[in-house]
């Protein structure tokens, strides 16, 4: 009769690459929380005896002590494949949280130093003829405004650009124009006021700032953002999407707006809104182009107006 087959090395081998090791054991679900935390008080504790502890320096330690502390707890446990995993999560988490804990902080402070200055007259008045104190309409409705115009402006123009450099474009001129779309990438934004300011003055005299001086500089810097953000999401549509719609006997003009648009929507509103996001709290050019002032005007075309941006900036100057 023969005998079993001795599955002995088979199953230790299965064990080793699940990681189990020689501890074969799991450590508690709890366990990278009780590590971190133990690794904080520790250093919470050192750093106080030794007279520098602060918060950053509490948290850059703890998280080391955590990693070294969690790959000791786990390797005579669950052995080393496994602890190595559990350092290398506990490095990761440790360093998003690293990240984020500047922006929290910006976050708290804001919040605690500026919710006792809002109230119902902050957002409903501006600050003409007050001393003291006044409100920030004036401020909020030149921003919606001189953001909108510079939307308004750059959009149409990023989303055709971007679509003839990717569906028409070929050559030495398709070359120029991502050329220049990288250089306009780059352009200082105090560069983008000064030469609408100088735009203007040609045709209107010196001296002369507006809100839609202010949002032609804006899309100066939105444009090429809008751009690159539209030709790469239009990228990716399959190409499989413009050939059946050739097969059908679809003018390419057709295809674009009835089959690669609707298909990158998503795409191209998230990037519009990157774009946005990055013009709306410009200041330097709109220091140049829109002037200070301190009461409410809504019309682009006439006087100057005020920005939210430039508002923070003079009150805190």
């Amino acid at each position: 009769m023969t005998p079993p087959p001795d599955n002995t090395a088979a199953v230790s081998t299965r064990a080793i690459l699940a990681g189990e090791g020689s501890g074969g054991g799991t450590l508690p679900d709890w366990a990278p929380y009780a590590a971190f935390a133990g690794a904080l008080a520790f250093c919470a504790a050192a750093l106080a005896a030794l007279g520098w502890l602060t918060i950053a320096l509490m948290l850059a330690f703890g998280c080391l002590v955590a990693i070294v502390a969690i790959y000791a707890w786990s390797r005579p446990v669950e052995g080393s494949r496994r602890a190595k995993d559990r350092a290398i999560t506990m490095a990761i988490v440790a360093a998003f949280g690293i990240a984020m804990a500047p922006l929290i902080s910006l976050l708290y402070e804001v919040v605690k130093r500026g919710v006792a200055g809002l109230s119902w007259e902050f957002f409903t008045s501006d600050a003409r003829g007050a001393i003291t104190g006044g409100g920030a309409a004036h401020a909020i409705v030149g921003t919606l405004v001189i953001t909108a115009c510079a939307v308004v402006i750059s959009v149409p123009i990023g989303l055709m650009a971007a679509i003839y450099m990717n569906e028409y474009g070929r050559g030495p001129l398709r070359r120029a124009l991502t050329f220049f779309v990288d250089v306009m990438t780059g352009i200082p934004s105090i560069v983008a006021g000064l030469f609408a300011y100088a735009l203007f003055e040609l045709f209107l005299g010196p001296g002369i700032q507006m809100g839609i001086m202010g949002s032609l500089a804006l899309s100066v810097l939105m444009i090429p953002i809008v751009i690159r953000s539209a030709e790469e999401v239009l990228k990716i549509v399959p190409n499989h999407l413009r050939e059946a719609s050739y097969a059908l006997g679809t003018p390419k003009w057709k295809t674009i707006t009835k089959v690669v648009l609707p298909t990158s929507f998503a795409g191209l509103v998230t990037g519009v809104m990157l774009a946005t996001a990055r013009i709306i709290g410009e200041t330097a050019p709109l220091l140049v182009t829109t002037g200070v002032v301190s009461s409410l005007n809504a019309n682009p075309f006439q006087g100057r107006m005020q920005n939210l941006a430039v508002y923070a900036y003079n009150e805190y100057r």
